[in-house]
């Protein structure tokens, strides 16, 4: 019956942040203890495992195929697709090299993991142009300690029957000015598996891709736009030519 399909969705997702909040109030003392003592390396590594924690717990399994050679040691603009809640975990757990997020500011205000990651990413409140104008000046200190950036370049996680929202210019203008490779990444099934509703959705493998780099050392601000596009492009045409692409429009 369909309402019992409905209440054990409730309840796995109910499972789902039990787990997360558990698993966050269970590490804060080691995170902060990094965030003391600035050990990066060794916060990276702590989050990753408890991302990888609560995948698995929540029963999701990733499936991810990498670019041939992928050098691991360089410092990058990693875009994706926005889609779900669960794009967070996954691209932590997917990455060993170390990163920050730039994201809202509304999630800074939930209890304790708001903390931790206002601490060791760059939040932005998009309703204030100043806030906007911060975020330059804050991504900055943390490239030159030698992390990566997360950008979901949409800016929203875009409704039900749209596959993929523009992209806005901030990660390609930072990417650029601090020659910063630009690596595309496709989640596939989050939306599927994990969308924002509470009922919805199943445990079980999702996938992901990510796309060989775009350089962008030669490049200057005048290329931005046809960066940004170019990267939008690559992004859509996987989407498109997977199969979930049929069940969405643009």
């Amino acid at each position: 019956m369909e309402w019992i399909k409905k209440l054990f969705q409730i309840l796995w997702r109910i499972w789902f942040l039990l787990v997360t909040a558990i698993v966050v109030i269970l590490i804060s003392p080691l995170l902060v203890y990094t965030l003391v003592f600035d050990k990066i390396l060794l916060f990276n590594k702590i989050k990753r495992w408890a991302a990888s924690v609560i995948l698995f717990l929540s029963g999701f399994h990733c499936q991810t195929e990498f670019p041939e050679n992928f050098d691991t040691s360089k410092q990058y603009m990693i875009i994706a697709n926005h889609i779900s809640a669960l794009d967070i975990f996954t691209m932590i757990k997917i990455f060993k090299l170390p990163f920050i997020f730039i994201g809202k500011e509304e999630l800074s205000k939930l209890p304790i993991f708001g903390y931790f990651y206002k601490k060791t990413n760059v939040t932005v409140d998009r309703s204030s142009p100043q806030s906007k104008k911060d975020v330059y000046n804050q991504v900055q200190k943390f490239i030159k300690k030698g992390l990566s950036v997360v950008i979901y370049p949409e800016g929203k996680i875009p409704d039900e029957d749209i596959l993929l929202h523009p992209f806005k210019n901030g990660a390609f203008r930072i990417a650029i000015e601090h020659k910063l490779p630009i690596l595309p990444v496709i989640l596939y099934d989050h939306k599927r598996k994990f969308p924002y509703r509470w009922t919805g959705g199943s445990p079980g493998k999702v996938r992901i891709k990510i796309l060989p780099p775009i350089p962008t050392d030669h490049l200057s601000l005048d290329d931005m736009p046809e960066l940004r596009d170019i990267s939008y492009n690559l992004l859509y045409n996987e989407l498109m030519n997977d199969e979930i692409g049929k069940n969405f429009k643009n």
